[in-house]
């Protein structure tokens, strides 16, 4: 009994559809009209998901080292759990759309979201490091499951001719999500550590749960879409991530030459993407179309898309990380990011309304050219720097983060529906891995760089460090002046002194290393602004050869 109503809890219903409201693909769901209140309902819902979807994650990530102190966690341990997130969510795609085409929108999302609210719900009882790291994963695969439900939502909730500007929206929610949990995570804390933030994420994946089951999407037509392969190439390419993800989330922090795992992750992970990519190269039906990725202009998307996500990098880590050297914490972050959060829904809103789909080029390389005019300005940061210097910077950089992601998305979409349907699976999964380890190859580049530098910076100007100098000896004088009421022997003082002046150096390489890592992204932003430019010349030239050869004599 019990058995048969689950079975019909998770069955989708039938409907009847026109021909112009039937599904464009397996796995997508109809397109019928709906009234403005159910329109409204549906994007309630779209903004509900989407953010659930990427709050989960983004809470842990802006907090980690208070969680660490609280969940009496190693810095190496706090990192695995952003880490373990992308190692479950950028492969996922490969499995969820073959998932939806052969068994319907609602099992799919009913098993996905259930697992992430039952984990998280445990979550609360049980604080340990390997429950936390459970949780990241389920809300890995469910932060997969639900930017898809995200993008079918808001597509339900806009009528059908701006259903492109509403797949624009749905990918750009989940992109608000960071700035979002710097602004009230801060309360959440002073309640009680980490539960609050638990709780708050255990509430946020039921109200999803809730607001899926009460409002259904139009079904889909399904197909039977599995075979045996498919398990076998998901399984090689989602361990394969899982190792490069593992490798770049903890590189920087165990230090890339130091931790044997490292070399023996790559040792396995590459043997085994090579495995599943020689696999999928002879399948008449493959999850990935290894011929048509290899074109010229899929390896252009994948290659300025990781770019732009390496990039994006600067706010998230750089800029974030400069202000925490000189001082700031969440506390003092509150204007900035109220500014950076209303500037990533700008974003998104530019770039529906200026959608194109003949020109989708453009809006991604001024989205990188504007990253790299913003970078450049911070590179000129000093100590006295504080987040109201950054207002503007950050703003720029947190629209150009949502303003590029929904074209970048359209121009890999429109291309793979040109070769036909079976491409989509092959385009999305290259799509999600590309921005999952794309965001988290960029803190890996951007961290190992600013460390790196930080070591150069500091021991430059150790070396300037004259004792016998006027100058330095005044300045160890008077910082041992500072602790004279407390201090009485002259030596501890002077050491004091010695100790205080020490600290300023290294705030100080910092500061440089960071300007160096603003500089950096400014290089590689405009590198790559320039790269675009170059590909739209060289098109333009083209089409204007092909049309004079057709023209009349």
């Amino acid at each position: 009994m019990a058995a048969s109503r689950i079975r019909r809890f998770l069955t989708e219903e039938n409907w009847t559809f026109a021909p112009h409201e039937r599904p464009a693909l397996p796995g997508s769901p109809a397109s019928p009209e709906h009234s403005a209140v159910v329109r409204l309902a549906y994007g309630a819902i779209a903004i509900l998901v989407g953010l659930t979807g990427g709050l989960g994650t983004a809470l842990i990530s802006v907090n980690t080292m208070t969680l660490q102190g609280s969940l009496g966690f190693d810095p190496t341990e706090i990192a695995w759990l952003p880490t373990v997130y992308v190692m479950t969510n950028a492969s996922m795609n490969l499995l969820l759309i073959k998932f939806r085409q052969q068994y319907g929108l609602r099992p799919f999302t009913i098993i996905f979201l259930g697992l992430y609210v039952l984990l998280a719900f445990a979550h609360l009882f049980v604080h340990g490091f390997w429950s936390a790291i459970a949780v990241r994963a389920a809300s890995g695969m469910a932060g997969a499951a639900l930017s898809s439900l995200s993008l079918y939502y808001m597509m339900q909730a806009l009528p059908t001719k701006w259903r492109l500007r509403a797949l624009v929206i749905g990918i750009g929610i989940p992109q608000c999500a960071t700035p979002l949990a710097r602004l009230f995570s801060p309360e959440l804390l002073a309640m009680s550590q980490w539960r609050a933030l638990y709780l708050f994420e255990f509430g946020l994946a039921l109200l999803s749960l809730v607001a899926v089951s009460l409002l259904r999407l139009p079904p889909t037509e399904r197909k039977s879409a599995f075979e045996p392969l498919d398990f076998v190439t998901f399984t090689l390419f989602a361990v394969a991530i899982a190792l490069f993800s593992a490798v770049l989330g903890q590189g920087r922090i165990v230090w890339w030459f130091e931790a044997p795992w490292i070399g023996w992750s790559l040792v396995v992970a590459i043997p085994l993407l090579a495995t599943a990519l020689v696999i999928e190269h002879g399948r008449a039906n493959p999850l990935l179309n290894t011929r048509w990725l290899g074109s010229a202009d899929i390896v252009r998307f994948a290659v300025v898309t990781l770019m732009a996500r390496l990039v994006l990098s600067e706010q998230t880590y750089a800029a974030v990380g400069l202000l925490t050297v000189l001082g700031q914490n969440n506390d003092q972050f509150g204007t900035l990011f109220v500014i950076i959060f209303i500037a990533s829904i700008a974003g998104v809103i530019a770039s529906a309304v200026t959608l194109d789909v003949n020109r989708l080029t453009h809006p991604v390389m001024l989205a990188i050219g504007l990253v790299a005019v913003a970078a450049y300005v911070d590179s000129l940061s000093t100590s006295l720097t504080r987040p109201p210097q950054l207002y503007l910077t950050q703003a720029v950089i947190a629209f150009a983060g949502t303003f590029f992601l929904g074209p970048s998305l359209l121009f890999g979409m429109t291309r793979a529906l040109k070769a036909g349907a079976g491409h989509i699976i092959s385009f999305l999964a290259l799509f999600g891995m590309v921005n999952a380890i794309g965001g988290l190859g960029g803190a890996a580049l951007l961290g190992t760089y600013q460390t790196i530098a930080e070591k150069a910076h500091s021991a430059a100007i150790v070396q300037s460090i004259d004792p016998t100098d006027p100058i330095v000896a005044a300045r160890i004088a008077a910082g041992g002046g500072a602790v004279g009421r407390v201090v009485g022997d002259p030596t501890l003082r002077a050491a004091e002194g010695g100790a205080l002046l020490a600290q300023t150096a290294t705030r100080e390489a910092n500061v440089l290393a960071y300007d160096d890592t603003f500089r950096l992204v400014a290089v590689l932003a405009g590198l790559t602004t320039v790269y675009l430019a170059i590909l739209l010349i060289r098109r333009t030239r083209r089409e204007r050869r092909a049309a004079l050869a057709k023209a009349p004599a």
